[in-house]
C-alpha cells in the first residue's frame, strides 16, 4: 500500500505532527512537496506531503483515511523549500505546517479568493489545406476570419471583436477544425504599465563596488553559499552592486531574491531594477491583492521572471532555483514578524540561501550590531564602500539641545536652527526631509482634572489622538481600534481635557502655519493605506511637487533624491531611555539614516538634528556618522550585560484568564529553567514581568526573558517542558520588542 506522511494545514501548535493517509489509485504520482485535500477531524482541509512510502497493509494496524485529491497541477515546495522549513520549524519550535503556510500566497490553497484569468487565443490549424478556402466564398465572415489568420496565424478573441468578428463565427471555424481556440492564462502585475524613471546608461562602477562585486561575483558562479556584508555609506551605490550582482545570477539562469524593510522603499528599487533587467521581475508585498501575489509567484515559478523584489514575505517565493538572496537595510527591525511564527528574514534568507547554495549579501550603512560583530569575527565577509558616489561628501550635521530652546522660551516643535534650515531651504528652491518618528496629532489625551489618561480597552495603551480632516478620533497604535474623542473624561466628567505630544499630523499644521507658501507631503502610516500610496508620494516629492516630505521612519533610509540638500530630525532621542537593551541602536540608526537622505546630488547636504541628550554617545556618533565609534561604545555594555551578540535570547510570553495563574505558572517555569542551567553562566532568566500590554481582551499575560550562550539547551529544555505545543505560551526566538 502506497502511503503519504502529511502535515494537515491548521493552526493549533498541539497538531503539529505528521498524519499518515493512504494514497489513492491513479495518484501514484504524490511526492513529498504536494498540496493535498484530506479529510481530518470531519472536515476537508490542505494537507502537506513531506513523505511517501510503500507499506504493507499487515503492519498498518488502523484504517488509514484516504487523499481527496491534489491542489496543484505539480508539487508546490521545492525539496529545498521542504529542508528549509524543517530546520527552521525546529529553530523556532514551531510546527513545520506554520512554516511550509509563509510560501503560499494567502497562507491556504483552499482560499477561493485566488482566481486565475484566462484569455482566449484563435490560432490557425496548421493542417487546414488552404485549398479547402474557396469552399467559404458563401460564408463572406468566416472567410475573413480565415484570411486574417492565415497572415497572423493568431490573435486573441478580444481584438477579432474589434475587427468586427463576432465570437459566433470564430466558434463555428473551430468546430469544423479549421481553427483552435487556446486559452492562455493572464498574470496580473501592477508594476507593468508604471512609467521607469531610473537610468543606468553609460554608468561606470566606482573602485568600492568593483571591489565589492569581485568577491560576490564568484561566490554565485560557484554556487557558494558565502555570507557578506555590504557596509557601505548612504549615498555610496549600494543597489548598483545589488544589481550586478543579480545579473551574473541571471546569467547562469539562477533566480534572485532582493529584499527590503518596508513596502515605502519597494517603488525605487522596482524602478531601478526594472531599468536594467526590463520584465524579468516580479514583486511581492502585503498590499498587492492575494490574486496578485499569486499570479507573480506562478510567474516566478514558470520561470518567467527571475528577479523577486519585495518586503519579507517576498523571501517566501517557492522557488527551487534560487542563485543569490540579497537583504538591503539589514539592521531594520520590520525584518522580524511579531505573529507566529515569529521568524527574523536574516535567520530565514541564511537557511535558504544555504540550502540552495547561493551567496547571501547583507546591505546597510548602520549593520546590525549582531551582523558587525559576525564581520569582525570572520563569520560573514566584510566589504566596505566608505564613500559616497562621485566622493560627494557626507552631510554637515548640528545639534540642537532642545534643553536651551526651551531656556530661550521656544515652546514650539521646531527649533529656532530649524527653522532657519528651512527657510534657506525653501529660499534656494531646494527641498528638505522631515523626520518625526511619531504619527497622529497628540501622542496621549488627559484629563486635567483627575490625571485619567484615556486607554484601549482592548490593549490598555493609551490611545493616540488624530485630527486628520477634523475627524477628532482616537486610535490604538497597537491594535488600531477607532473611537471617537470624548467630549468629558470617562472617569470623572470633566471638560478639562488637553492633548500632550505632538505626531506628524500636528507638526504638517505647525510647518504649514510657519511657511505657508510651501508645499509639504506627509508620508506615514496614514497616509499611505492604498495600494501604490508609498510610491505616488515618493514619486510626486521626486518631482518637485513639493518642497517638504514630512513622515515618520519611513522617510529615514533607502530613498534617493538628489534634489533634498537638508535634512531635519525631530526628537532624535525620544527612545534613547525605553527599557530596551537596543535604545542606543535605535537611536544611532534613525538618525544616521536620516541624515543620510540629505545632499546626494550634486550639493552638499545640511541637517539639524533636535534632541535632549546630545552628549549621549548614540547621539554624537551619529552627528559624526561614525558608526564604528559606536559599535565600540556599544559592545562593551553588550559585552558586561550579556547582552546579543554575545548571547541569544529567547522571550516567553503567557497568558492566562487569572492574573495570579499568570504569574505562577511563568515563575514556575523560570524556577526549573535556573534549576537546570544552575551555574547562570551560560543561561540566564529574567521575570516574570508584566509587558508593556498586560492585559489583551479577558487574558492577562507575563513574560519572562531566557538570554543564554546555547541556544540548542535551552530549546532542547522548552521542548522538554512541551512549551512549544501549549497554546497558552508564546515562544518568541531572537526577538525585537522586548515588552
Amino acid at each position: 500500500m502506497l502511503t503519504a506522511d502529511i502535515l494537515v494545514n491548521i493552526t493549533v501548535k498541539s497538531v503539529a505532527d505528521a498524519f499518515t493517509y493512504k494514497i489513492p489509485r491513479g495518484a501514484e504520482f504524490l511526492a513529498a512537496g504536494w498540496r493535498v485535500l484530506v479529510p481530518f477531524g470531519g472536515r476537508k482541509v490542505e494537507g502537506f506531503i513531506i513523505d511517501v512510502k510503500e507499506q504493507d497493509p499487515a503492519d498498518i494496524k488502523i484504517e488509514l483515511k484516504e487523499i481527496i485529491k491534489p491542489l496543484d497541477e505539480e508539487p508546490w515546495f521545492p525539496p529545498q523549500v521542504m529542508r528549509a522549513a524543517r530546520e527552521l520549524a525546529e529553530f523556532y519550535l514551531c510546527p513545520a505546517a506554520q512554516i511550509l503556510r509563509l510560501f503560499i500566497p494567502g497562507k491556504s490553497g483552499l482560499n477561493k479568493t485566488v482566481k486565475p484569468l484566462w484569455e482566449d487565443w484563435a490560432e490557425i490549424n496548421a493542417d487546414v489545406d488552404e485549398k479547402l478556402f474557396t469552399e467559404y466564398k458563401r460564408r463572406p465572415a468566416q472567410l475573413k476570419l480565415l484570411l486574417y489568420l492565415q497572415d497572423k496565424k493568431r490573435e486573441r478573441t478580444a481584438a477579432l471583436k474589434e475587427q468586427g468578428i463576432k465570437i459566433a463565427t470564430v466558434k463555428k471555424l473551430a468546430e469544423g477544425g479549421l481553427i483552435k481556440i487556446v486559452k492562455e492564462r493572464i498574470f496580473r502585475d501592477s508594476y507593468k504599465g508604471q512609467k521607469i524613471t531610473a537610468n543606468f546608461d553609460n554608468v561606470t562602477l566606482t573602485c568600492d563596488q568593483q571591489n565589492a562585486l569581485k568577491q560576490i561575483a564568484p561566490a554565485i558562479e560557484a554556487q557558494k553559499a558565502q555570507k557578506f556584508l555590504l557596509y557601505g555609506v548612504t549615498g555610496s551605490g549600494k543597489t548598483m552592486v545589488y544589481m550586478n550582482a543579480a545579473a551574473v545570477a541571471r546569467s547562469m539562469g539562477r533566480q534572485v531574491i532582493v529584499l527590503v524593510p518596508e513596502i515605502a522603499l519597494t517603488g525605487q528599487l522596482v524602478d531601478n531594477f526594472r531599468a536594467r533587467f526590463g520584465e524579468d521581475i516580479i514583486v511581492i508585498h502585503s498590499r498587492l491583492s492575494l490574486s496578485e501575489r499569486n499570479d507573480a509567484i506562478m510567474r516566478a515559478r514558470n520561470l518567467e521572471a527571475g528577479i523577486v523584489i519585495g518586503a519579507r514575505s517576498a523571501l517566501f517565493a517557492p522557488l527551487g532555483n534560487i542563485g543569490l538572496i540579497i537583504l538591503d537595510e539589514e539592521q531594520d527591525f520590520s525584518y522580524k514578524q511579531d505573529e507566529s511564527p515569529r521568524y527574523h528574514a536574516r535567520v530565514v534568507a541564511e537557511k535558504i540561501a544555504a540550502v540552495n547554495n547561493a551567496p547571501l549579501v547583507l546591505g546597510s550603512a548602520t549593520p546590525s550590531m549582531e551582523t558587525f560583530h559576525r564581520a569582525k569575527q570572520g563569520e560573514i565577509i566584510l566589504l566596505s564602500m566608505p564613500k559616497r558616489v562621485g566622493n560627494m561628501p557626507l552631510p554637515q550635521v548640528e545639534c540642537v539641545d532642545m534643553r536651551e530652546e526651551l531656556n530661550h522660551g521656544n515652546r514650539s516643535v521646531l527649533s529656532r536652527q530649524m527653522k532657519t534650515l528651512l527657510t534657506e531651504v525653501l529660499a534656494k528652491g531646494e527641498q528638505a526631509i522631515i523626520m518625526l518618528n511619531r504619527r497622529g496629532w497628540a501622542t496621549f489625551v488627559m484629563c486635567r482634572s483627575c490625571g485619567e489618561v484615556i486607554k484601549c480597552n482592548e490593549c490598555t495603551l493609551p490611545m493616540v489622538y488624530h485630527n486628520s480632516n477634523n475627524s477628532g478620533r482616537l486610535v490604538c497604535h497597537h491594535c488600531d481600534k477607532t473611537v471617537e474623542m470624548p467630549k468629558t473624561c470617562p472617569k470623572c466628567g470633566s471638560r478639562y481635557i488637553k492633548y500632550f505630544g505632538s505626531g506628524t499630523e500636528k507638526l504638517e499644521s505647525e510647518l504649514k502655519e510657519m511657511f505657508p507658501t510651501a508645499k509639504i507631503v506627509r508620508m506615514d502610516r496614514d497616509t499611505t493605506g492604498r495600494k501604490f500610496a508609498h510610491q505616488e508620494i515618493i514619486s510626486a516629492f521626486k518631482n518637485r511637487k513639493y518642497d517638504i516630505l514630512l513622515g515618520t521612519q519611513m522617510v529615514a533610509k533607502g530613498h534617493d533624491i538628489g534634489t533634498v540638500t537638508a535634512a531635519g530630525i525631530i526628537s532624535a532621542d525620544s527612545g534613547l531611555f525605553m527599557p530596551d537593551f537596543r535604545a542606543a541602536e535605535r537611536t544611532f540608526m534613525l538618525i544616521t539614516q536620516t541624515a543620510g537622505r540629505a545632499g546626494r546630488g550634486g550639493k552638499k547636504g545640511k541637517v539639524t538634528v533636535q534632541s535632549y541628550s546630545p552628549g549621549h554617545y548614540a547621539v554624537y556618533t551619529a552627528l559624526r556618522q561614525d558608526y564604528e565609534g559606536f559599535f565600540a561604545e556599544e559592545i562593551k555594555k553588550r559585552r558586561e550585560l550579556m547582552y546579543p551578540p554575545f548571547c541569544r535570547l529567547i522571550k516567553l510570553g503567557f497568558k492566562d484568564k487569572s492574573e495570579e495563574n499568570c504569574r505562577n505558572k511563568a515563575a514556575d517555569f523560570a524556577e526549573d529553567f535556573r534549576r537546570r542551567f544552575a551555574d547562570g553562566e551560560t543561561s540566564q532568566v529574567i521575570g516574570p514581568f508584566a509587558p508593556a500590554i498586560p492585559k489583551v481582551g479577558e487574558f492577562f499575560r507575563f513574560l519572562l526573558l531566557i538570554k543564554t550562550k546555547e541556544l540548542t539547551a535551552a530549546r532542547d529544555f522548552l521542548r522538554e517542558k512541551d512549551l512549544h505545543r501549549n497554546n497558552d505560551v508564546v515562544i518568541d526566538i531572537d526577538p525585537i520588542n522586548m515588552f
